[in-house]
């Protein structure tokens, strides 16, 4: 076919498509559900089905009018971090998904599930189908402890834990332990607030949010009756958000057990912190020091649980009990803070304390991963090294999320960044730095890969199946969600 006759195909295309006459699109074009005018669009693949993969995506399809995304996720579900990590009790932060879930189905975007770039398919495979590869997979590795005893039984990664009572596949066997009276949670962020809420939090709260039977059946009998909340330096440089910390206060039936000396000096220096700073340090100084109202002091006295935050404190080791099979204490170092605000550092003063505990719960911060050996990768800072989300060294590919800038942050932080990708990707396919003249095939030229590799894609339409047996097994649980905990029943399902 000549240029002329291109131009003209792609002219009809558009005029159809446009004048909703979709049925002849298809008949004329030979692709069921995708954009008009493939074979000159510019095809940007996404890896990673997380926020970050899709707030680059809604920015890439609303910002160019030609621009087609495919995006290639792990599991057979959307959604990542949204769906895996935000507590079970925190429903309203899980509307996102609606906007996620207008993106999937927008008719320039494809969601192909069940696909493991990395080991399904290169990312040399996908540069080749596509002008622009962004890899937006997040970070599914634990940061380390490094200290004698972290792999006795009853020490677990947080992020383990969290993807346990929220239905991650790859955490559905975990287990815990909650035999013991005491947990050590090590680290201050909001992650490690979601855990101690839901060690602590009642039955009746919890079996109204999409936590999964096993963890709702595990907990309910748990013994844990007091949960500490270990940070290595102070107050003043607590990693959570008033949000979380005010849920653990009015949480039912548990009181605040802190340590006051922990907090000498902190209602002098916190006059000259930043407001939201100063608003969370008053909110602690207030739980920890100040006399309780009358109300306050008759919760207190019913409550059958404890929790508190513990200051100062790092990790020396975990020790065992005595016949060396699981956790029984932790042996922590005591700390002083050299220097003031968000960049003092903690040094220890020799001095160490044994808290005695059955369950260790280390939430010092996830990791991204290397997904293919020819890529860059900062295995220190475990990060892909770029420069406004353009890989280094690596033309036409980029990447969002926290494999761009580390585990920090909440979805917001992760929407702005991930929108600066797909800024500095659009700048490059404006200023020919990308080049997109010529024609790539996208997943026309995946998916006869997959095929020969026997990988099946789950579609956005196989997900919308496994979403509606969720919700119809959830409503008959008095839920608003049972999840499906494996991935062959996922794919059943989706298949079905």
């Amino acid at each position: 076919m000549n240029a002329h006759k291109i131009v003209c195909k792609s002219h009809l295309l558009k005029l159809l498509w446009t004048s909703g006459r979709s049925d002849r699109i298809k008949r004329l074009h030979g692709v069921c559900g995708r954009a008009p005018f493939s074979s000159c669009s510019p095809k940007v693949c996404i890896v990673g089905a997380g926020p970050a993969g899709f707030y680059t995506a809604q920015h890439l399809i609303k910002s160019r009018q030609d621009v087609e995304v495919d995006i290639y996720e792990r599991l057979p579900v959307p959604f990542g971090l949204v769906r895996f990590g935000v507590a079970p009790d925190h429903p309203e932060v899980k509307n996102v998904i609606n906007t996620f879930t207008q993106t999937a189905q927008h008719s320039r975007c494809s969601f192909y599930g069940n696909v493991n770039v990395g080991t399904d398919v290169s990312v040399k495979e996908l540069q080749q189908a596509y002008h622009a590869v962004v890899l937006s997979y997040g970070a599914e590795g634990n940061r380390r402890m490094g200290v004698p005893g972290e792999d006795l039984a009853g020490v677990h990664a947080a992020k383990d834990f969290v993807g346990w009572y929220n239905g991650l596949p790859d955490n559905r066997k975990l287990h815990p332990d909650l035999s013991c009276e005491t947990a050590v949670i090590l680290g201050q962020g909001n992650v490690a607030l979601d855990v101690a809420r839901i060690l602590l939090s009642p039955m009746d709260m919890l079996k109204k949010t999409d936590i999964t039977q096993p963890a709702l059946d595990l907990l309910a009998e748990s013994r844990i009756r007091r949960v500490l909340i270990v940070g290595r330096r102070g107050p003043m440089q607590i990693a959570c958000t008033i949000k979380e910390v005010r849920e653990m206060v009015n949480l039912p039936d548990t009181r605040p057990e802190m340590v006051a000396a922990d907090f000498k000096g902190i209602a002098e220096a916190v006059k000259e912190v930043p407001r939201p700073r100063k608003r969370l340090t008053e909110l602690l100084l207030k739980t920890a020091l100040d006399v309780p109202t009358e109300k306050e002091q008759e919760k207190r006295s019913k409550a059958s649980r404890v929790w508190g935050f513990r200051f100062f404190r790092s990790p020396v080791e975990v020790l065992p009990a005595p016949d060396l099979s699981r956790a029984a204490a932790i042996r922590l170092a005591v700390n002083r803070l050299e220097g003031s605000g968000e960049g003092a550092s903690a040094v220890p003063t020799g001095e160490v304390e044994d808290v005695p505990c059955g369950l260790v719960i280390s939430s010092i911060g996830y990791k991204s991963l290397p997904i293919d050996p020819l890529l860059p990768f900062d295995s220190r800072k475990a990060i892909v090294p770029n420069t406004m989300g353009r890989v280094q060294k690596t033309a036409g590919v980029y990447c969002s999320g926290w494999l761009k800038t580390g585990p920090t942050g909440v979805i917001g932080t992760t929407m702005n960044n991930s929108f600066d990708t797909a800024r500095a990707l659009l700048e490059d396919m404006d200023s020919g730095a990308l080049d997109v003249s010529s024609a790539k095939p996208g997943s026309q030229g995946v998916t006869p890969l997959l095929e020969k590799r026997g990988v099946k894609p789950v579609e956005f339409s196989d997900w919308e199946k496994i979403d509606n047996e969720e919700i119809k097994r959830g409503v008959a649980m008095g839920k608003p969600r049972e999840k499906l905990l494996s991935v062959d029943e996922m794919l059943h399902v989706a298949r079905t």
